[in-house]
């Protein structure tokens, strides 16, 4: 089932992208009411399990009696800040920037404030996308539990971290790895798949910033040094650089481009 598209014409140039979604959500749910009304008559409803800026949905859920779940597309390191940036906002009462010491988040090493600006969207307190991002931070509690698209070989201490029973923290279930197989038939990728298979074990670096992580050019060009300069078998998922917005490719086809197009010739 879709649903019908809302009007966002109100929103100014430059909303960033976890605005836009948190607000299409919010203005989708009088449609989502109607699609889960007429659901009911043809099959029970047990669970509604919405993305991680899909929060709002929980309200509506409870009218029919379903059970609230969050599916959490990234990572549990990322998991683990979003439930900890309640407690972290009542904490720094300044700007992460401007604050003097480390910030501690759970099964991760203390970062200083200057640092944790690199997290879009935690970046600007004060801009409409962290008070989103706070917003489903705080409603994630309310779930009946969280799935996260990662699992225990990958991240051993953040998935036993947030496994830990606590207070009103609902259950984590890692349920990775959850990949897009796509459906053109096409073997494009195919190459590096052997060519992984045919690696020492353990012996590959897999570098990726998720399907709209984003770097500036100044960015690509350093990681792709560092790479080189490490001697380093690695796998990259490469994406066209923009200096502008740090999820350009999140709802775009730049991420398609060649990157021979963009990346610097080897030294």
């Amino acid at each position: 089932m879709f649903l019908p598209p809302v009007n966002l014409d109100d929103l100014p140039e430059g909303t960033k992208i976890e605005s836009i979604i948190s607000l299409t959500v919010s203005r989708s749910l009088p449609s989502l009411r109607d699609v889960l009304k007429s659901l009911i008559e043809s099959s029970k409803l047990v669970a509604v399990v919405v993305d991680l800026f899909g929060t709002d949905a929980f309200d509506v859920a409870k009218e029919f009696n379903a059970a609230p779940y969050v599916f959490f597309a990234s990572t549990a390191m990322t998991l683990s800040l979003f439930l900890s940036l309640p407690k972290l906002d009542e904490m720094v009462p300044v700007e992460y920037r401007d604050h003097p010491g480390p910030v501690k988040v759970p099964v991760c090493i203390p970062l200083s404030g200057k640092y944790l600006l690199e997290l879009d969207p935690v970046q600007d307190p004060k801009n409409d996308a962290y008070k989103w991002v706070l917003h489903h931070a705080k409603r994630y509690r309310l779930a009946e539990g969280i799935m996260v698209n990662s699992f225990m070989e990958l991240e051993q201490g953040a998935i036993k971290a947030l496994k830990e029973q606590e207070p009103g923290k609902p259950p984590v279930y890692p349920v990775g790895p959850l990949v897009n197989m796509g459906s053109s038939g096409k073997e494009e990728g195919w190459e590096c798949l052997k060519w992984l298979d045919e690696q020492p074990h353990g012996s590959v670096l897999y570098v990726s910033f998720g399907s709209g992580g984003t770097l500036s050019f100044v960015q690509i060009n350093e990681l792709a040094l560092v790479l080189e300069m490490s001697e380093q078998r690695f796998l990259w998922v490469a994406r066209s650089p923009n200096d502008h917005a740090a999820n350009a490719t999140y709802f775009s086809v730049e991420s398609q481009k060649d990157p021979f197009d963009f990346l610097p010739e080897v030294m």
